[in-house]
């Protein structure tokens, strides 16, 4: 399959961007900066993030569209305001994870966000759900950039006023040199920022004016590193088709109504998990040296016994130590309990850690 490229990407070699192979796409993994000056640019002042690689779903429908999309989707989108955002997941019959996503509620019907890696089997999977019914495009025309960090409003409200407005996971439609595009005041790094929908052929002239007003470019080692001190999951690494959202410690994502009521795929499994049959759960995990942890790193108990694997790791700039996410046995999840990681045949010392390890700095 051919590599794809973003509509950034010349942009991004004038920029001196280092290019990385990702779902698919030709995507900078870093600047000349290097991934540590970046991840600590995005926390202390505005990083921008090219996210085109994502997939821009549009469903347009009524109320039997709400019904058709929580078969699949367990939050609540009846409740779902205009123009609010909620995190959620595509789940399977067993209660594991197609995909998670962030669903948005327009005036239309609905916008998702998807997974680059995912996003062509998630159109078919909701397809098949929905049938001929709904009209649904997965936007080819559309580019997604993220502006991340403290100085993330001051900046964008001097290009779109009234920007600094929104509430988070809220958003709206704005003009921009002379088209309509949409802002979400949401995503992935634990900090402050928005998600910008537009146009191909209008992105880099945006890219350019947040640059010149302040934002740094940022790749995607530096987004790696900020979410992962934010605690959240990466697709296809902390969550799959095999774990539940109770196991992947996100029951938080799956509205009141629906963990009562049900009515999604998988719900009988996810049920059980949330009843007390839960075998295993994802955990922070710190170590006490400076020894890193990647994934597939056997965790194990202080006695010896296997308790389960590392699913990301990394060294955390803003926490400064490394940091780790992983599965273990459901008895040695609590916060505290020491571990160890078997790193090229040797046992380091770690502890279980509360999610996520840095504070988040929404603006709620």
């Amino acid at each position: 399959m051919e590599i794809q490229k973003t509509a950034l990407y010349e942009y991004h070699k004038n920029l001196g961007a280092k290019f990385v192979s990702f779902a698919g796409y030709q995507m900078p993994v870093q600047y000349s900066l290097g991934i540590i000056e970046e991840h600590k640019l995005t926390r202390n002042e505005a990083g921008l993030f090219d996210v085109s690689h994502m997939g821009q779903l549009s469903i347009e429908g009524n109320t039997d569209l709400i019904l058709a999309l929580e078969e699949i989707i367990p939050t609540d989108l009846k409740n779902i305001k205009l123009n609010q955002s909620k995190y959620s997941f595509l789940t399977n019959k067993n209660g594991g994870i197609y995909d998670d996503l962030i669903v948005t509620k327009v005036e239309k019907g609905f916008n998702i966000i998807l997974n680059a890696a995912c996003k062509d089997n998630d159109y078919k999977i909701i397809k098949k759900t929905l049938g001929d019914k709904y009209n649904l495009i997965l936007h080819k025309h559309l580019s997604l950039i993220a502006l991340q960090g403290p100085k993330a409003s001051e900046i964008l409200e001097n290009i779109i006023n009234g920007i600094s407005s929104l509430k988070f996971m809220n958003g709206n439609i704005y003009s921009y040199n002379g088209t309509k595009i949409y802002i979400t005041r949401s995503g992935y790094t634990g900090e402050d920022g928005f998600e910008i929908s537009i146009p191909n052929n209008n992105v880099e002239v945006l890219a350019k004016s947040l640059i010149n007003k302040g934002a740094k470019p940022i790749g995607l080692g530096a987004r790696d590193t900020l979410r992962l001190e934010a605690g959240l999951c990466l697709y296809g690494h902390d969550i799959n088709e095999t774990t539940t959202p109770i196991e992947a410690n996100l029951k938080w994502a799956i509205s009141k109504r629906r963990r009562k009521e049900g009515g999604f795929l998988g719900y009988n499994k996810i049920k059980s998990d949330m009843n007390g049959e839960l075998s295993r759960l994802r955990v922070g995990i710190k170590l006490t040296g400076k020894v890193i942890a990647r994934e597939g790193v056997k965790i194990f108990s202080e006695d010896g016994s296997a308790i389960g694997s590392i699913t990301s790791g990394t060294f955390g700039p803003s926490v400064n130590c490394p940091i780790a996410m992983g599965y273990v046995k459901y008895s040695f999840a609590k916060s505290g309990t020491k571990v160890l990681l078997e790193v090229r045949g040797k046992k380091y010392d770690a502890y279980v850690s509360e999610l996520p390890f840095y504070k988040k700095n929404y603006v709620r």
